[in-house]
């Protein structure tokens, strides 16, 4: 990375949110340190809630306008490391220099070693020394916009409590792997910074669709296009009373939902428990309460089909296979590749051709899980005849995003490489909010949503 040397210069420093109510139990100070009657992490927990709302706003780290289309990144997790290195050539400035820093170490650095979070701890505080990142003065709500191709969604970028995720009113649908929560816990703690959002869902609230569209009547801070030729707009929101009828909005709120970015917020709470615990004068309003996650209306959502891959069929010839899926299917030959319209209805592509699979009974369940579509496949083919019981060890089984298309099946089969793939149809929000709010997970890779969110727009410091 060819960035102005940074080895004095360092993230500018993120002060306290003022308090929004006083502390819920009394504490008494002896030489900087808290006296407390009960458990430490407790009472740091508890003081945390009563003082934090559900959403505030923050001092962003965002680009500077001139350098904000070279700056925006796709997302650390959906390139690898040849990916990102190919992305950044010629691009001293793209975000994947922080989120991705181990293209700027020798080839096959494990991205995991220790010398990878200080080099984008490095290209971090460069690039704010450099003014291609710079931090606002004033904490700020966020208008952000997403547009890919005809469809558009718009909502705030905010700093979300991490003591309301811990209690699950910011709910979770997917279990996260202790791996990916050390990465993000370490870049967090490297760069003293939260920088890739998390993705969230909320209600349709009419005070905040009202600022929203007053505040986007005017010009975008910057518009820039990203991969997939997707649009990312942000406009500022810093009017004192926008920004406390946000608040207040969202604090009426009886839950959120998190869409994507499950490692993102675990690894924030992890990161301010651990703060919390060596902080003596923790007040529970310090940035590191808070994760960077932008929030958009759940109707404006948008989930894509996120298939299967399978190496083999468990000794099973393609007839034998075709013939065990009659049980608990019709099965359709298609003259054109089979993607499902609607619930209950399978793709398969094998030995060169695609069927249509329709459940002939869906399960008689009130179990929110286990009347999806991805279960539904699990447990009666993946499981029932294939013998793939751990989506997530098994080496026998892929996943393929939806934006690459059917024809990424057709080839992944096509070259050997795999037997049979499943095309499934998109899970929907209000499967993904049943299972949230059951307290359940849903299976391995349920959820492909688009528009990703670009990294580098909006950063949280903390």
């Amino acid at each position: 990375m060819t960035t102005p040397s940074a080895a004095a210069a360092k993230p500018a420093a993120s002060a306290d949110f003022p308090d929004a109510v006083g502390p819920a139990t009394t504490i008494t100070l002896f030489s900087g340190r808290f006296a407390l009657q009960r458990n430490r992490s407790l009472f740091l927990q508890e003081l945390a809630v009563s003082v934090i709302p559900l959403f505030r706003p923050f001092k962003a780290v965002r680009p500077a306008p001139q350098f904000a289309a070279e700056v925006v990144a796709p997302p650390y997790d959906v390139l690898d490391t040849k990916e990102a290195r190919e992305k950044a050539r010629g691009k001293p400035y793209s975000f994947l220099h922080i989120s991705k820093a181990e293209i700027d170490l020798p080839e096959n650095t494990d991205p995991y070693d220790a010398s990878v979070y200080a080099k984008s701890a490095e290209n971090y505080a460069a690039m704010l020394a450099a003014g291609v990142l710079k931090q606002d003065a004033k904490a700020c709500y966020y208008v952000y916009r997403a547009v890919m191709g005809d469809h558009t969604q718009t909502g705030l970028a905010v700093a979300a409590s991490v003591a309301e995720y811990d209690k699950n009113r910011i709910r979770r649908h997917e279990f996260t792997r202790p791996d990916k929560e050390d990465d993000r816990v370490r870049q967090i703690d490297a760069l003293n910074a939260q920088t890739g959002p998390a993705l969230l869902a909320y209600r349709q609230i009419p005070a905040v669709d009202a600022i929203i569209k007053k505040t986007t009547v005017n010009p975008p801070a910057y518009e820039v296009t990203g991969d997939n030729d997707i649009r990312h707009a942000l406009w500022v929101i810093d009017d004192d009373n926008d920004i406390d009828a946000i608040t207040r909005a969202f604090d009426k709120q009886e839950v959120v939902y998190i869409a994507d970015g499950h490692h993102r917020s675990a690894a924030a709470s992890r990161v301010a428990k651990k703060r919390a615990e060596h902080n003596p004068e923790h007040k529970g309003t310090e940035a590191y309460n808070s994760f960077l996650a932008v929030a958009f209306p759940i109707d404006e959502m948008k989930i894509l089909d996120y298939n299967r891959v399978v190496r083999d069929l468990n000794g099973l010839t393609p007839d034998a296979f075709l013939n065990e899926l009659t049980r608990d299917f019709t099965v359709e030959k298609t003259d054109a590749p089979a993607k499902p319209r609607r619930k209950n209805t399978f793709g398969l592509y094998l030995n060169g051709r695609w069927y249509l699979l329709t459940l002939k009974k869906a399960p008689e369940t009130a179990d929110p899980v286990k009347s999806l579509d991805v279960s539904i496949l699990s447990d009666l083919v993946l499981g029932g005849i294939l013998n793939i019981t751990d989506l997530r060890k098994d080496k026998r089984i892929d996943f393929v995003g939806g934006m690459r298309g059917l024809s990424e099946l057709e080839k992944r089969v096509d070259s050997g490489e795999c037997a049979a793939a499943f095309a499934l149809y998109p899970t929907q929000m209000a499967e993904l909010t049943a299972v949230a709010d059951s307290g359940q997970v849903m299976p391995p890779k349920s959820t492909w949503f688009e528009p990703k969110l670009a990294d580098g727009l909006v950063s949280n410091p903390i």
